[in-house]
């Protein structure tokens, strides 16, 4: 993530960090500029909301004002990233163009490339133990982009006989599941990736193909 980085210099910088961060009316998304760039540098535990705040140039009460802490903060910036994520989903199903299968395939394919060059945001979303129960927005965002992946299901398991449909929902856990555990392995954008034989997407779209074809679900059915 490339974002710019807003330092303050020790109490000049909270000395006047306030005063700049209002006076351009943007210090609610300074901040959260301020925490994608600590968790590209120190992961999502390693800063505190005072780091945040000195980071973004602004007093350590300033953030208050926003955030009621550091949870609130990370909330806010993990639902920013499942709005992109459901951005990102959208485009690749494309309402199941070309075909479904191919439209599947290319959910996976997002799926990668999200936790590639969004590590900040995804590490954020997944990693940072916020409770979704505690920030309904951040849960309704995580939701909508999941819906994504299960109106993907649904319509692969349509193609099916009535009698040999598998749930739905079970199909979109089982590919969320899949994806997710080789985005976070094999194709994360940090120093944590794992090296594989293969590309990530080359494994994913194996492992996907097996799963359909499982199912009983083959080809590129319309």
């Amino acid at each position: 993530m490339a974002w710019s980085k807003h330092r303050g210099g020790g109490s000049k910088g909270e000395d006047h960090g306030p005063r700049r961060g209002y006076h351009h009316g943007n210090l609610r998304e300074t901040l959260i500029k301020a925490a994608l760039d600590l968790i590209g540098e120190k992961g999502v535990a390693g800063f505190t909301f005072a780091d945040a705040a000195r980071w973004a140039g602004v007093s350590p009460a300033a953030p208050y004002r926003h955030f009621r802490d550091r949870d609130a903060l990370m909330a806010d910036v993990a639902r920013q990233g499942f709005e992109r994520f459901e951005a990102f989903l959208t485009t690749a199903w494309n309402d199941g163009r070309p075909d479904l299968t191919t439209a599947f395939g290319n959910l996976g394919k997002a799926y990668l490339a999200f936790a590639r060059t969004e590590p900040a945001y995804y590490s954020a979303m997944f990693e940072s133990g916020v409770s979704l129960d505690d920030n309904p927005d951040l849960r309704q965002a995580g939701d909508r982009a999941f819906a994504i992946l299960r109106k993907a299901a649904e319509a692969l398991s349509a193609t099916l006989p009535q009698g040999a449909r598998p749930p739905a929902m079970m199909m979109a856990l089982h590919i969320w599941s899949l994806a997710h555990g080789i985005a976070s392995l094999f194709a994360r954008g940090d120093a944590a990736r794992r090296k594989l034989p293969m590309t990530p997407e080359e494994l994913l779209e194996a492992a996907t193909l097996i799963y359909l074809e499982g199912l009983g679900i083959t080809g590129h059915r319309k």
